[in-house]
C-alpha cells in the first residue's frame, strides 16, 4: 500500500511556516502499513495543485492533501479538487449545523465566509471535522483514494487518528507489513561505518533497506523491512538487527527510535540520577533539549547560563586567576563550571560548556569553533576539547549534541551508578 502527501500553501514555500504535517502523516502511515513514496509542497495555485493531483493519483494507492481549505480567497484546494474530479458542490446541512454549534460554543457569530465551508463536492464522502470548520473530503477513483484535510495541525491529526486511518485500514486491511529497527552507533564516521557494514549491506534482501542518519558524534542506523504479512517483516528486521549487534558490538549504545535527549532521560530515570547544566557558549540550549522531554522534571534540577566571567566567578565559583591566566575557553574553567553547577544545583551529574561559537572571538590557540565540555560526577570530572567550525548555529548544535552524549555515557559508568559515600 503506497501513499503520497501533498502539502499546500504559499507560506510553506517561502519558509514562513514549517511543514510539520507531512512528517507527522508519514509516521502515522508507516505505523499502519502504508509506504510513503513521495512528498511535495505546492503553493496556493490551482494549476499547480491540479498538476500534483494528476501525477500522484497515477502513482500510488492513497494521496493525502493538507491545507488550502479555509474560508478566504487564497484557499483554493477545494476548487482544484472539484475540477480534478469534475464535480459540482452542494450545501451540506450537516456541516453547517456542526459549524454553527462550534461557533456558538466559542461565543462567536458565524459569517458568510464560514457558512460557505458547508459547500461540499457532490461525489466525495464528507467527514465532519469535529475540532474545526473545514470538513475532510474523501474521493475514490480507479482504486486510488484522494483525501483532503485542513492544514491546521491539530485538526489534521484529529482527522487522521479518528477518521482517516481507521477507514483506510477497513478498506485495505493489513495487506503489507513494514518493520523499522533503529540502532544508535558511536565511534564511527559515516564512511567508516559504511565500510564496516559493506558485507552486511551486500547480503541484504531486496525488501530491506538500511539508512544512515548521522548526527554530531552519533549515527542512527534504520533498518526497514517491507514484507507481508507483518509478522514476517518483524522477524526479518529482528534477525538483521541481531546481525548488526554482532558486527558493531559495544558501538551500539541504544536501539530505540528516540532523540539523544530522550535516551538520556530514560537512562537517568532508570539509575535514579539527577542532572544540571552550566552553559556559556550554548546559552541554555542543553537545558532546553533536556526539558523538551516530557517528565524531565523527575531528573533535571536546573540550569545556569554563565555567559559572562562575572557569573562564572560569583555563581559557579570559577577561579578569577584561572579566568585571567588561561581564559574562559579552557579545561580548568569548564571543569570548575561543572563542579560549581553540581554543587549549586545539588545534582548527581552536571555538564558545562565554554567555547567560541562565532562568528567573532577566538584566539590563535583557540579559534572560533573551539568548545570545551565537562561532566562532573560524584567522584570525578571528565572534560574534552572539540573543534567544530566557523558557523555559529552549527557550533552550538554540535556542542549540545556532544554534551548530551557525554552525559549519556557518564550516566552508565560504575562510579556514577554506585556513587561513593
Amino acid at each position: 500500500m503506497t501513499a503520497e502527501i501533498i502539502t499546500i500553501g504559499d507560506e510553506l514555500l517561502i519558509g514562513q511556516v514549517t511543514d510539520t504535517n507531512s512528517v507527522w502523516i508519514s509516521r502515522a502511515l508507516e505505523d499502519h502499513g502504508f509506504r510513503v513514496m513521495r512528498k511535495q509542497t505546492v503553493g496556493d495555485d490551482e494549476p499547480e495543485i491540479l498538476r500534483a493531483l494528476r501525477e500522484s493519483e497515477q502513482r500510488v494507492d492513497v494521496v493525502l492533501l493538507t491545507g488550502g481549505l479555509g474560508p478566504t480567497k487564497d484557499d483554493v484546494t477545494l476548487n482544484a479538487l472539484c475540477k480534478h474530479f469534475d464535480t459540482a458542490r452542494h450545501f451540506s446541512t450537516e456541516v453547517h449545523e456542526h459549524n454553527q454549534q462550534l461557533f456558538a460554543e466559542r461565543g462567536v457569530e458565524m459569517n458568510d465566509l464560514t457558512r460557505d465551508q458547508a459547500m461540499v463536492p457532490d461525489n466525495a464522502t464528507v467527514i465532519i471535522n469535529e475540532v474545526g470548520t473545514a470538513p475532510c473530503t474523501w474521493f475514490e477513483r480507479r482504486g486510488c483514494m484522494v483525501i483532503s484535510m485542513p492544514g491546521v495541525p491539530m485538526e489534521m491529526k484529529w482527522l487522521m487518528t479518528n477518521r482517516v486511518i481507521p477507514r483506510l485500514q477497513e478498506y485495505y486491511g493489513r495487506k503489507a507489513g513494514i518493520a523499522h529497527r533503529t540502532c544508535w552507533v558511536t565511534g564511527y564516521t559515516e564512511s567508516a561505518l559504511a565500510m564496516a557494514l559493506a558485507d552486511f549491506e551486500r547480503d541484504l534482501p531486496d525488501e530491506v533497506r538500511l539508512a544512515y542518519l548521522p548526527q554530531p558524534g552519533l549515527i542512527r542506523l534504520r533498518l526497514s523491512a517491507y514484507c507481508s504479512p507483518q509478522a514476517v517483516a518483524d522477524r526479518v528486521a529482528d534477525v538483521l538487527r541481531l546481525r548488526l549487534r554482532t558486527i558493531l558490538k559495544e558501538h551500539i549504545i541504544a536501539e530505540e527510535d528516540l532523540p539523544i535527549e530522550a535516551l538520556l532521560g530514560r537512562r537517568l530515570q532508570a539509575a535514579g540520577l539527577t542532572v544540571g547544566t552550566a552553559e556559556s557558549c550554548t546559552g541554555g540550549a542543553i537545558a532546553a533539549a533536556i526539558t523538551s522531554v516530557a517528565g524531565s522534571s523527575a531528573y533535571f534540577k536546573g540550569g545556569i547560563v554563565s555567559y559572562t566571567d562575572e557569573v562564572k566567578r560569583r555563581t559557579l565559583g570559577v577561579s578569577a586567576a584561572d579566568l585571567e591566566s588561561v581564559g574562559a575557553v579552557s579545561q580548568p574553567v569548564v571543569e570548575q563550571m561543572a563542579r560549581g553547577a553540581r554543587e549549586a544545583l545539588g545534582c548527581d551529574l552536571a555538564v558545562a560548556t565554554s567555547g567560541f561559537a562565532g562568528p567573532s572571538g577566538g584566539t590563535p590557540e583557540a579559534p572560533v569553533g573551539t568548545v570545551w565540555i565537562a561532566v562532573a560526577t560524584p567522584s570525578a570530572v571528565v572534560s574534552k576539547e572539540y573543534h567544530f567550525g566557523a558557523a555559529r548555529d552549527h557550533n552550538i548544535s554540535r556542542a549540545v549534541n556532544m554534551a548530551l552524549l557525554m552525559l549519556f555515557e557518564m550516566a552508565a559508568t560504575p562510579e556514577v551508578q554506585a556513587p561513593t559515600a
